[in-house]
């Protein structure tokens, strides 16, 4: 199932911009539906491929929502329009030139999970540029808001990220622990890193970087797995942990793996 694109602007007065997105798939859940999870495919991908994949899966108890990121120019190559998050000209751990795009995707993200009945629990996760937009929501979620100040309305309980990274990260630990409720909202989401060491897109160091940056910011739930030789793409091994994961954190009841 498909329906097709909205747009969500960010900014305000001159700065304005609106983000048309493209199509979003929507995976049914073939059980009892426990939980919904945003996935988000990675630079130049749709939303089509990833829900493939991720129908596939032995879980029978989550919705996948996929959606399509905007057609922008990109820098990182060279200005070429292509689907994309956000606009990125280098994996930093400083907010990126193009924050007002990363938060227009975060709050289209969560204007996806906002209609989900209040039983389901919600999820975020993502591949490449699409887990650094899983992570940064995160973020958004535990600080209570996103960068631009508005109020980041969900509540969620889990986040994966494959072959990402996390942006805005240099500030994040100083940001988390002048907030109670940050603090307690760290402590509680479950996060599932994974990261290839012969990744030449995103490089293993950053998604190591990552992982180590939301531990030290007060995320104790986090595990970070690493995998010998995979490169900036996914194997059933990876997909595997990721089935276990969710089914652990998640709670959900229909896992079955031959």
């Amino acid at each position: 199932m498909s329906y097709n694109s909205s747009s969500m602007t960010s900014g305000s007065g001159s700065s304005r911009r609106a983000f048309e997105f493209g199509r979003t798939h929507v995976v049914r859940p073939k059980g009892k539906h426990q939980a919904t999870i945003v996935w988000l495919h990675g630079l130049g991908d749709n939303g089509s491929s990833w829900s493939q994949l991720l129908e596939s899966l032995p879980l029978p108890n989550i919705k996948w929502i996929c959606p399509t990121a905007p057609t922008r120019p990109v820098a990182i190559f060279g200005g070429f329009p292509c689907t994309a998050w956000f606009d990125v000209g280098e994996i930093s751990e400083d907010p990126p030139s193009d924050l007002e795009g990363l938060d227009a995707s975060a709050a289209h993200v969560a204007n996806l999970l906002s209609t989900e009945p209040p039983n389901i629990k919600l999820g975020i996760g993502g591949f490449s540029m699409g887990a650094a937009t899983a992570l940064y929501s995160a973020t958004c979620h535990v600080l209570g808001h996103y960068r631009n100040g508005n109020i980041y309305p969900i509540s969620l309980s889990a986040i994966v990220s494959l072959s990402g990274w996390l942006p805005c990260s240099r500030t994040l630990k100083n940001q988390i622990e002048q907030s109670r409720d940050g603090i307690r909202r760290a402590a509680s989401l479950p996060l599932f890193l994974c990261h290839g060491k012969g990744d030449d897109v995103v490089a293993y160091e950053h998604g190591e970087r990552s992982a180590m940056t939301l531990s030290s910011a007060g995320f104790p739930n986090l595990m970070f797995r690493s995998y010998n030789g995979l490169g900036h793409y996914t194997v059933p091994e990876e997909t595997d942990e990721v089935c276990r994961w969710l089914t652990g954190n998640l709670g959900l009841e229909g896992f079955r793996l031959n």
